[in-house]
C-alpha cells in the first residue's frame, strides 16, 4: 500500500512540476512594466492581488496575480501605451498609466503601488459577502463544502451526513431520503469511480477537493429513470483559470482505517483545459466479533447459535482525467478517463451449534480465508457546437464506454465436526459489467423559455462465472461441482428519448418534462441451458416549480417518477456458502422497481439558512432481500424478489445558522413513518414505524486560525419488511489549524472517544422463523489530516455543458 500511496503522490508531484515549469519559466525579453503593491494603512505587500494591462484603456491584454512579496511583472511586451488596472476585494481599484511606446524605454518600473481600503460616506466599512451553505433550486439542493471548514478534516463519504436528505448508517452506507437506491454523478456524469463501489473512492476522497454536493430530489427528463431516490452529483473545483491549480491532503486513520493520500490538479494552457482527480487509501478493520441466533419453530423446534470473529484490509485507488479542447468560439472537444482499482484481504472463523429437544442436533467450526479484486475503467469524448446565431444553443454528441469486473474467492476449512459431512470447498464469484452508451442532446432557449431534447442507447452486459469446488481426500485436490457452478450472461438494452421545459420569470421557474425508455433484456444461463426474456416500456414524468419570496427565500414543489433497474448483485444467480447455513443468491428473473414522489420544501435566508420539506413516497414492485427458512436442510436462503410495496412519509429539516462571528451552529435532520407490505414463503408480511436521522454540528474559530468543531450523529433504527436494524448515536470532536492561510492546514479529530466498541444488531423474522445477527465493530477512532492548496488562475476553463449521464442503474458496494 505504501508503494501505491507514493505512487499516487509522485504522480500528483510530478505534474505539478511540469506545468510549474511551462507555467512559471519567462525569458526576460522585450519591454516590461513592474511593481510592488502594498496596503495603504499597513505598508505590509499584498499578494493575490488581480493586476490586469490594458490597451486603450478598455481592452485586456494579460491578467497575473501579485506575489507573496506583493511584486508583479508584464514582459515580453511591445511598444504601447499601456494602463495598469489593480483590483482587490475591499480596496479601491487604482489605474496607472506606463507608456512603452518611446522606444528609449524598455523597463517601467511603477514601484510601490499603495491601494487604500474602500470607503463610503464619512466612515470606513468593510463588506463581506458571506455564501450561504445550502442553497435550494428549482429540482435540487445544494450543499458547499468550501463553506465548511469541517472539509479540511473529514471524507467526502464522512460529510454526507451533513447534507440535506442525505445520511450514513451504521456501517457507512448513504442513504438519499432514507433509500439506498440512488445514482452519484461527478460534475454531472457516470464515472466507473462510483459506479462499481461508492464506499471505496468516497473514503480516500478529501473533502476539501469538491465544491459542492447537489442532491437532485426531483430529476428532470433528461436523466435516466432509475435511482428510486433521486441523485447525488459532486461537483469538483470546476471554475478553473488559464493557469494551474490544485490540492493534496494526506491522511491517517486508526486503529480502524488508514493511510490515505489524495488529491485534484487542473490547468488551462491556451484552448486546452484539464483535470486530474486522484488517490488512494488503506482501509483496515481490526478482528471483531459476530454471531448469528436463529429460533425456529413448526414441526421441529430448534436453536441455533453461531459466534465468530473476522478481521479485513481493503486497499484501493483512483484516478480520473478530464480534458477539453476549444477548437474554436463555437467548437469544443472533451474527453474524460476514469480507472479504479482495489484488493481486499481478510480472514474469519464462525463455530456453529444447532440443536433441538435438548439436544446437540449439528455443530462445526468452519475457517474463511478470503480474497477479492475489482477494477473499473470508463472513458468518453463528447462535441458540443455551439449556434452563431445564439450562444444559448447547444448541440452535443457523445460516446462512452464503462466497464468492471469483481471477483471474489473464498477458501473454507472446516474442523470439529458433529453430525455435519460437507467437506472443504472454495467458491470463486466472477462477475463483470460492462456498457456503451451514445448519446444526442440539443438545447434551444426561446427568451424566457429553455426547450431540451435527446436522443440515447445503452447496451449492457452482466455476465458472472461462479464455480464450486469440494475437496477430495482421495486425490488431495478441489474438483469442481457442476451441479452447484453456473455461468450467466444477462445483455440489457434501453433506449430513450426525453423532452424538458423550463420556463423562468421574476418570481416564478417551472421546469416540466417526460422521458420515455425500451428496455430489452436477454438473460442466458449458459451450464444450464435455459433463457429469460423481457420487454418493458416506460413513460416517465417529472415537473419542478419553485416560487422566490422576499429576502431571497423560497417555496419549491416536485414531483417525479423513477424506476429502479436490478443491477449484478441482484441479478447474479451466484449462491454464497460462506456459511453454510445462511446461502445469499441474486434473482435473474428481477423486475423493475417503480416510485412515485411529490416533495415540497421552503427555504428561508436571512441571518440562519433553514431549508424545511416534507414529501409523500409511493413504491410498487419494490426490490426487497427476503430470507426464507427450509426445516429440511436448516438453511436459511436470502434472495431478491420484486415482493412489496411500501409508503414513505418524510419530513426534513436543515438549518445553518451564525450564532456569532466565531461561533456557528448546522443541523440535518429527517424523520419517516414507513410502511411496507410484501409476501415471504407465499405469507403476507407488514411492517411498519418511524425512522429518523439527526446530525448536529458546531464549530468555533478561534485566535491564529485555530478552529473547535463537535458534531453529534444520531441514527434512529431502520425498517425493512421482515425486520429491523437497532438504533445508533455517534459523537466526535476536531480541531484544525491553518499554517499557511488558504494554503496549507493541519486537522485533526477523535470519533467517539469515550466508546471503544458498537453493538450492532438486525432483527429479522419469518412465518417459522426468528434470527438476531449481531456484531461488536471498533467505534472509537483518531484522524488526521494535512491539506495543501496550490496555483494561481486567471480565465475559466470551458467544458462541454451536456454530456452521457448513465443514471439508471442501482449502486452496487
Amino acid at each position: 500500500m505504501k508503494s501505491l500511496l507514493l505512487f499516487l503522490l509522485s504522480l500528483l508531484l510530478s505534474g505539478l512540476i511540469c506545468i510549474q515549469d511551462s507555467l512559471g519559466q519567462s525569458v526576460l525579453s522585450g519591454r516590461q512594466i513592474r511593481g510592488v503593491v502594498t496596503d495603504s494603512l499597513s505598508g505590509k505587500p499584498m499578494d493575490f492581488i488581480t493586476v490586469n494591462l490594458l490597451v486603450d484603456k478598455v481592452t485586456a491584454v494579460k491578467a497575473d496575480f501579485t506575489k507573496e512579496d506583493g511584486s508583479f511583472v508584464f514582459d515580453k511586451l511591445k511598444p504601447a501605451n499601456h494602463t495598469v488596472a489593480i483590483v482587490g476585494v475591499g480596496y479601491g481599484t487604482k489605474l496607472l498609466t506606463a507608456d512603452l511606446s518611446d522606444s528609449t524605454r524598455s523597463v517601467i518600473d511603477l514601484g510601490r503601488i499603495k491601494l487604500s481600503p474602500t470607503t463610503v460616506g464619512l466612515k470606513e466599512v468593510t463588506v463581506t459577502s458571506v455564501k450561504p451553505i445550502v442553497q435550494q433550486e428549482v429540482d435540487r439542493i445544494s450543499y458547499d463544502l468550501q463553506a465548511d471548514p469541517e472539509s479540511k478534516i473529514y471524507s467526502v463519504l464522512d460529510m454526507m451526513r451533513k447534507v440535506p436528505y442525505l445520511a450514513l448508517d451504521g456501517d457507512d452506507n448513504i442513504q438519499l431520503k432514507g433509500n439506498t437506491d440512488f445514482k452519484i454523478l461527478i460534475n454531472g456524469k457516470p464515472s466507473s469511480m462510483m459506479e462499481r463501489s461508492y464506499k471505496e473512492v468516497l473514503r480516500s476522497m478529501p473533502a476539501s477537493s469538491i465544491e459542492r454536493i447537489e442532491v437532485i430530489t426531483t430529476p428532470p427528463a433528461k436523466y435516466d429513470a432509475e435511482g428510486l431516490a433521486g441523485i447525488i452529483n459532486i461537483i469538483t473545483h470546476r471554475k478553473i483559470d488559464n493557469g494551474y491549480n490544485g490540492t493534496i491532503t494526506l491522511s491517517e486513520r486508526f486503529p480502524v482505517g488508514g493511510p490515505g493520500v489524495g488529491g485534484t490538479f487542473a490547468a488551462k494552457l491556451g484552448k486546452v483545459g484539464m483535470t486530474v482527480l486522484l488517490g488512494g487509501s488503506q482501509y483496515r478493520t481490526p478482528s471483531t466479533v459476530n454471531g448469528v441466533n436463529r429460533s425456529t419453530f413448526g414441526e421441529r423446534n430448534t436453536i441455533m447459535f453461531q459466534e465468530g470473529s473476522s478481521r479485513s484490509e481493503n486497499n484501493s485507488g483512483y484516478v480520473g482525467y478530464e480534458i477539453s479542447y476549444e477548437i474554436d468560439t463555437l467548437n469544443l472537444l472533451s474527453a474524460q478517463f476514469n480507472i479504479n482499482g482495489s484488493y481486499s484481504d481478510g480472514l474469519g472463523y464462525q463455530t456453529s451449534r444447532l440443536s433441538g429437544n435438548g439436544e446437540i442436533l449439528e455443530a462445526y467450526r468452519i475457517n474463511n480465508d478470503n480474497n477479492g479484486n475489482g477494477n473499473g475503467m470508463d472513458a468518453a469524448v463528447n462535441f458540443q457546437r455551439t449556434s452563431k446565431a445564439d450562444k444559448g444553443r447547444l448541440l452535443t454528441l457523445s460516446y462512452r464506454y464503462f466497464g468492471f469486473n469483481n471477483k471474489q474467492k473464498n477458501n473454507l476449512d472446516i474442523t470439529d465436526q458433529i453430525n455435519f459431512e460437507l467437506p472443504d470447498y472454495r467458491q470463486v464469484n466472477d462477475q463483470g459489467f460492462s456498457e456503451q452508451t451514445f448519446q444526442v442532446d440539443y438545447v434551444y432557449p426561446v427568451k424566457k423559455l429553455s426547450i431540451e431534447a435527446g436522443l440515447k442507447g445503452i447496451m449492457r452486459d452482466n455476465r458472472s462465472d461462479f464455480q464450486y469446488e469440494t475437496f477430495n481426500p482421495e486425490s488431495g485436490q478441489y474438483l469442481i461441482n457442476k451441479d452447484m457452478s453456473n455461468k450467466f450472461s444477462n445483455i440489457q438494452n434501453v433506449f430513450g428519448a426525453y423532452n424538458t421545459y423550463q420556463y423562468n420569470l421574476k418570481k416564478w421557474s417551472l421546469k416540466a418534462g417526460v422521458r420515455i425508455e425500451q428496455t430489452i433484456v436477454d438473460a442466458d444461463f449458459i451450464s444450464t441451458d435455459s433463457k429469460v426474456r423481457q420487454n418493458y416500456f416506460n413513460v416517465i414524468p417529472s415537473v419542478s416549480v419553485n416560487r422566490k419570496l422576499k429576502n431571497n427565500n423560497a417555496l419549491n414543489l416536485g414531483y417525479s417518477q423513477r424506476i429502479q433497474r436490478p443491477g449484478i448483485w441482484q441479478l447474479n444467480p451466484f449462491i454464497d456458502r460462506s456459511n453454510p447455513n445462511f446461502e445469499r443468491t441474486g434473482n435473474p428473473n428481477l423486475r423493475p422497481a417503480f416510485v412515485n414522489d411529490i416533495s415540497l420544501n421552503y427555504s428561508l435566508n436571512k441571518k440562519a439558512s433553514v431549508n424545511v420539506g416534507v414529501g409523500l413516497t409511493a413504491f410498487r414492485d419494490l426490490i426487497f432481500g427476503v430470507a426464507v427458512y427450509n426445516p429440511e436442510t436448516n438453511i436459511t436462503q436470502t434472495s431478491f424478489e420484486n415482493s412489496g410495496t411500501a409508503r414513505l412519509i418524510t419530513g426534513m429539516l436543515n438549518a445553518n445558522y451564525p450564532i456569532t462571528k466565531k461561533w456557528n451552529f448546522s443541523l440535518n435532520a429527517r424523520v419517516a413513518h414507513g410502511k411496507v407490505k410484501g409476501t415471504v414463503n407465499n405469507i403476507p408480511v407488514t411492517n411498519q414505524g418511524i425512522m429518523s436521522q439527526v446530525s448536529a454540528s458546531t464549530g468555533y474559530r478561534l485566535e491564529k486560525d485555530w478552529r473547535l468543531n463537535a458534531n453529534l450523529n444520531v441514527n434512529g433504527r431502520n425498517i425493512n419488511l421482515q425486520g429491523t436494524n437497532n438504533a445508533m448515536t455517534s459523537y466526535s470532536f476536531s480541531i484544525s489549524k491553518d499554517i499557511m492561510k488558504d494554503k496549507l492546514s493541519l486537522s485533526a479529530a477523535a470519533n467517539n472517544p469515550f466508546t471503544k466498541f458498537r453493538n450492532w444488531r438486525r432483527e429479522t423474522y419469518g412465518p417459522d422463523f426468528n434470527q438476531l445477527d449481531y456484531r461488536r465493530d471498533y467505534f472509537r477512532t483518531f484522524n488526521f489530516s494535512l491539506n495543501y492548496k496550490f496555483g494561481k488562475l486567471k480565465e475559466a476553463i470551458k467544458k462541454n455543458k451536456r454530456g452521457i449521464r448513465n443514471d439508471d442503474v442501482q449502486n452496487g458496494g
